[in-house]
């Protein structure tokens, strides 16, 4: 599903990836944990094809079975938009739009039909139990709510596979449990594979594998 072989990145002289391998299977729950600037958001940003390795790297990036460096920006774009789905720490809805208009967005830039992603909209929502709520714009849902707006933004493409950072870094401890236990669902559900940045060892402990990264390479995986 994912093939990343000698990443690199530099900011500057700063170098924050220095050589990153790693293989992820289809339908894979994996987290990434270590400390602070290890390298861990930048990884992911890279996986989800945000940001570009090192180009002076003989490097090799393949998600769900594409070559991205053989792409050009527009072909990245669209890629990601149709095979990535993204949840951050900080939901990061729009506040002037409903529930259900937040996760029918990316289907839209898509240029997918209204009333079939209306449908589909409906269709997460009331699988992640917000049917009730899906007119109501963010500033009248709770945090675990919005996560979970955020988390039926991330699935309305039906994308390969779902990066998310710090997912439940803005929760209280049951919102968070909640969340973590619905990843599990969904991958069980729909079969997509997660790239699980965390530093919330609860979740790590839960996934697959745990990836422990230091001074930016992959130094354990457990």
């Amino acid at each position: 599903m994912i093939i990343a072989e000698n990443i690199h990145k530099k900011y500057g002289d700063v170098e924050i990836l220095k050589g990153v391998n790693l293989h992820i299977k289809k339908g894979e729950v994996i987290a990434i944990v270590g400390p602070s600037g290890a390298g861990k958001t930048t990884l992911l940003q890279i996986l989800g094809t945000l940001d570009k390795p090192q180009k002076e790297y003989d490097f090799n990036l393949v998600v769900n079975g594409t070559t991205i460096q053989k792409l050009s920006d527009k072909q990245i774009s669209a890629f990601r938009n149709q095979h990535i789905g993204f949840i951050f720490q900080f939901h990061q809805l729009l506040p002037e739009f409903t529930a259900i208009e937040n996760v029918c967005i990316p289907a839209f830039i898509a240029k997918k039909g209204k009333v079939e992603t209306e449908k589909k909209a409906k269709e997460l929502l009331a699988f992640l139990g917000l049917s009730h709520r899906e007119n109501h714009k963010p500033n009248e849902l709770s945090g675990g709510e919005q996560q979970r707006v955020a988390v039926a933004r991330a699935l309305i493409n039906d994308p390969s596979v779902i990066l998310a950072d710090e997912p439940s870094g803005n929760l209280d401890s049951a919102s968070a449990q909640n969340l973590h236990e619905l990843f599990f669902k969904l991958r069980d559900s729909f079969g997509q594979t997660f790239v699980i940045v965390t530093h919330n060892e609860e979740l790590a402990n839960m996934a697959d594998r745990k990836l422990v990264m230091k001074d930016g390479i992959i130094v354990d995986s457990l």
